[in-house]
């Protein structure tokens, strides 16, 4: 009989050969089901519906999150959908679970002004360092990519005499992201020192940020601490600052400014637009001020 590691690594395989899922979901639903396996009497393949309703019940005695609840949820009704469709079990105990509940928080947004404020902060930074991190930032603020996503381009990633960069995202999808002005500017200055960098680790000269990690390439967690210091040095409080915070602005500035939600969503890689519709917030703002700067009874 399998053990409860092999059922899961089959699970995570499937999902890795066949969806395509990230390494940042494959790794969180292994966690998952672990978690869940560890707290069972039997096999976690013989698990029934209680089993489920008992552990939810503890996630939430302990105080964890809906959103996390919800995404523990997903990976056992996908790992009892798995071993359905294997004939491991002739049943889904899953089937009548409910996701918890969840709000979507709306995402910390910084102002245009912050967004400079960073940029310039990052400007104030001597030498190929300096270089890196206006490139790094500029482009995170130009594209809105994911970080793993900007961390882990290829150097080939540039194309179209450097107007575009083509990102693979989230299941292996493909898309082309246009770049700014500015951001092609601080791409051009920091190639020249790129050798500095790519020099420090054999092997890291496929990547267009390269360091001595061991993927390679930049991490997100020195990237994290890049971004800390930077808010600091702009008078930004850090927690409100982070990778993933210039990708927020970067669709709520857009919108802002008249961009279509479709072309941000497209540029974002979001595969549903329900997804990207958290930025709604920024359409209803500019239409109520639309309305009170041009209706007439508005005045």
């Amino acid at each position: 009989m399998a053990t409860d590691a092999a059922r899961i690594e089959a699970f995570i395989e499937m999902l890795a050969a066949e969806r395509g899922a990230a390494r940042n979901t494959l790794a969180a639903y292994r966690r998952d089901l672990q978690d869940f396996a560890g707290g069972l009497d039997g096999p976690l393949a013989a698990a029934g519906e209680e089993d489920i309703r008992r552990y939810l019940a503890k996630l939430a005695r302990a105080g964890r999150a809906a959103s996390t609840s919800a995404r523990r949820v997903s990976a056992l009704r996908q790992f009892f959908r798995f071993l359905y469709a294997e004939g491991v079990r002739t049943d889904d105990p899953s089937a009548r679970i409910d996701s918890p509940r969840r709000s979507r928080p709306l995402p910390k947004v910084l102002s245009e002004d912050e967004v400079e404020r960073l940029l310039a902060a990052a400007r104030r930074v001597e030498g190929p360092e300096g270089l890196r991190l206006i490139a790094l930032m500029e482009v995170l603020y130009a594209t809105g990519l994911r970080v793993t996503e900007l961390l882990s381009l290829p150097y080939p990633a540039l194309t179209g005499e450097r107007r575009y960069l083509v990102v693979c995202g989230k299941g292996g999808r493909e898309r082309m992201v246009p770049l700014s002005e500015p951001s092609i500017q601080a791409l051009v200055e920091y190639e020249a020192v790129r050798p500095h960098f790519a020099a420090a680790r054999a092997g890291a000269a496929p990547w267009l940020f390269p360091s001595r990690s061991k993927s390679g390439h930049l991490t997100r967690q020195r990237f994290a601490q890049l971004v800390d210091v930077l808010a600091a040095s702009a008078g930004i409080a850090p927690s409100r600052v982070s990778p993933h915070t210039l990708r927020h602005a970067f669709a709520s500035h857009l919108l802002a400014r008249g961009a279509d939600l479709r072309a941000v969503q497209m540029m974002l890689g979001h595969a549903d637009i329900s997804t990207t519709q958290i930025y709604t917030h920024v359409l209803q703002e500019r239409l109520r001020a639309l309305v009170e700067e041009h209706h007439p009874l508005a005045r």
